[in-house]
């Protein structure tokens, strides 16, 4: 066992997938619960069988794009956060899960 893995059992990995139109938004939120450790964002594709609210250019594409947020967290702030994120952001589409982190470290 690793220095960082006791603590990793204490923590979980938030993972967020938004539309870019809410990218500043949600970096504004995210800066609000900022751990240690700071959050990520990339851009990734989004594929799914439903084209509701696609453009035309995302249906002939079959992906939409979307950026991708990840912050580790206490796994008692989740609940939390995850509760203020509905607040801020409901109706949004913001696609979200918790995941426990196993394991972590720095090679």
């Amino acid at each position: 066992m690793n220095e960082n893995s006791a603590m990793t059992n204490q923590e979980c990995l938030i993972a967020l997938t938004i539309t870019p139109t809410l990218e500043e938004a949600i970096v504004d939120f995210l800066l609000t619960f900022e751990s240690e450790n700071g959050f990520k964002s990339y851009p990734i594709s989004s594929h799914h069988h439903n084209a509701s609210g696609l453009s035309l250019a995302e249906q002939v594409s079959g992906r939409q794009n979307r950026i991708c947020f990840e912050m580790y967290i206490p796994n008692d702030e989740h609940q939390i956060f995850i509760n203020k994120l509905k607040q801020e952001f409901k109706g949004a589409a913001i696609e979200y899960r918790v995941l426990p982190v196993t394991d972590s470290g720095l090679i």
